[in-house]
């Protein structure tokens, strides 16, 4: 007998694989419907940043990523022939194991994550379209529309949208994107010989306006921008001459560009809806907010709602957390959509360069800046902390509780770590490979003397209460007593340090590797686990997680 999905997730983009991923992951039943014939063949998005490729870490598919992309960590502006300036990573203020941008193609990371969803037993259903839907307190009842022609009512306690800009879900629940049309631009795809470093973006400005030229991890293979000309030709051959002009002129130097594989002119859209959330359906994605494509920001983002949303969702429908955790997805996630609206609407302009001014003032001011070196490092760090999703927190949320201990981090921040950190240091390592875990964390310090025991016994409560929805770990190198949490080795205690953690007291983190909150597990640690929505459950053994 077929097994009535749990949720059901229309769109089988990222954004709409990740959840799905994320959900099966967990042991959450998931369908995945989508519109389209098949796969993507051409690649809207690009960019993948350091916060996602954390989170693609966490999900176990950053090796399979990282082999399929190319590595970026410049931004080279040209302008009459030379090289104005080169900006380098700025991420030492923002501590990650990966300081870069991965450029691959969004086929290539939609064929991963397709690859891990079917490897857990779940197949997108191509030319099957979501059409409408309604909802009750208890359930949705999607309508779908096979290729065949064939109607369908599926029911399902829960519905993610992660459909795209034209978000038939988000129309069915009379959520409305708000904002504003800008630029129109041109984009295409082409083989290119330019001799140009491909581990940077290239901004090139010429007196026919700017082209910003992006590497694919294919050999020569460029995605080309041209914010001026505009008008597609019908010959992909013309669109190639163009291209070839502009930047050789630029450059000062003879290049060549092959026909385009795919051209396309897109009218920027800045709009986004004010809640993510409506009853037991959600939207994620280009179906809550739409962004310019200039800082490569709109999949990343909308991975990361994804990935926001699908472990609260899997808490809630394996009875490890009451309803109320899905509040914060929107709590959390809308204020992120509109840091974004002013971010990208910044970098759009500044790419375009309109203003009529800049081309004088532009070589001047970077000149200047090329030789002051601490001033071009604080623009390297204000566009890597703008960029990468790294400076992102979630201290506002409801589930950041406050702490009165101001020692290391704060509530709502990630727990962080540079490569050197945990290449140096077997804690940071153990950190990273228990955020592989799909459960909370809870890291605590083992107590000595008489509160050792008081200690141990409070762990192994929640070992037996809620062992299905947190791992629990201490902060030795070898097993406590008779506790039953295991160690997490931590010599010269840099992760208790960096974190704050003091003696008997707990650290407990969030799926998503954000802090919830610090305390006493003596004194305070019920309290945390009720105040974020965790309660009792029936065990799951750990082979089913």
């Amino acid at each position: 007998m077929e097994q009535i999905p749990d949720v059901l997730v229309a769109g089988a983009g990222p954004v709409g694989l990740t959840a799905a991923l994320e959900l099966t992951r967990r042991g959450v039943r998931v369908r995945v419907v989508d519109r389209a014939d098949g796969p993507a063949v051409t690649s809207r998005a690009t960019a993948i940043h350091a916060r996602t490729l954390e989170i693609y870490e966490q999900m176990g598919l950053s090796d399979e990523i990282l082999g399929r992309g190319q590595r970026v960590d410049g931004f080279t502006m040209h302008r009459n022939g030379r090289a104005m300036i080169r900006f380098g990573s700025g991420y030492d203020h923002l501590p990650t194991r990966y300081p870069f941008t991965l450029q691959i193609d969004q086929v290539l990371t939609e064929e991963v994550l397709r690859t891990a969803l079917a490897g857990r037993g779940v197949e997108v259903e191509w030319g099957v379209e979501l059409t409408g839907l309604d909802q009750d307190e208890h359930q949705v009842t999607g309508r779908l529309r096979h290729a065949s022609g064939r109607e369908e009512r599926c029911v399902v306690p829960w519905l993610i949208g992660a459909d795209g800009g034209h978000s038939t879900v988000r129309r069915a629940l009379g959520l409305n994107l708000s904002g504003e049309s800008t630029e129109t631009w041109l984009i295409a795809d082409a083989v290119i010989d330019a001799d140009l470093p491909r581990d940077s973006l290239h901004w090139i400005h010429g007196g026919d306006g700017t082209v910003l030229m992006v590497p694919f991890p294919t050999p020569g293979k460029w995605r080309l921008v041209d914010t001026a000309d505009v008008a597609q030709s019908d010959d992909p051959r013309l669109v190639a001459e163009r291209f070839q002009g502009k930047i050789a002129r630029a450059l000062g130097r003879e290049v060549r560009v092959e026909r385009p594989t795919w051209v396309s002119v897109f009218t920027i859209q800045q709009r986004m809806i004010d809640r993510m959330r409506e009853g037991r359906c959600f939207v994620a994605g280009d179906a809550a907010h739409v962004h310019s494509p200039a800082s490569g920001q709109g999949m990343n983002t909308g991975v990361q709602d994804a990935y926001n949303l699908a472990w609260k969702l899997a808490d809630v429908v394996r009875g490890h957390a009451s309803e109320e955790l899905l509040d914060s997805y929107q709590h959390e996630r809308t204020p992120v959509g509109e840091v974004l609206m002013r971010t990208t609407r910044t970098a759009t302009a500044l790419i375009a360069l309109r203003n009529a001014v800049a081309p004088i003032a532009l070589p001047l001011g970077l000149g200047f800046l090329d030789l002051v070196k601490p001033l071009k490092r604080r623009v390297e760090r204000k566009i890597m902390t703008t960029m990468s999703g790294l400076a992102l927190d979630y201290s506002a949320s409801p589930l950041s509780l406050p702490s009165g201990n101001g020692d290391g981090l704060l509530p709502g921040h990630r727990v962080a770590w540079s490569a050197r950190q945990a290449a140096a240091h077997p804690g940071w390592q153990a950190i990273a490979a228990e955020l592989t875990d799909p459960r909370w964390t809870l890291l605590a310090d083992a107590g000595q003397g008489t509160g050792a025991a008081a200690v141990a016994a409070a762990l192994d409560d929640v070992i037996d209460g809620h062992g299905a929805a947190v791992s629990v770990r201490t902060l030795s190198a070898a097993p406590v007593g008779s506790c039953g949490a295991r160690p997490l080795t931590d010599p010269g205690r840099a992760v208790r340090t960096a974190v704050g953690i003091p003696e008997g007291g707990f650290a407990l983190i969030r799926p998503d590797g954000h802090l919830a909150a610090k305390g006493s597990v003596t004194a305070d640690l019920d309290g945390v686990l009720r105040e974020v929505g965790l309660r009792q459950a029936e065990a799951v053994p750990a082979e089913e997680v």
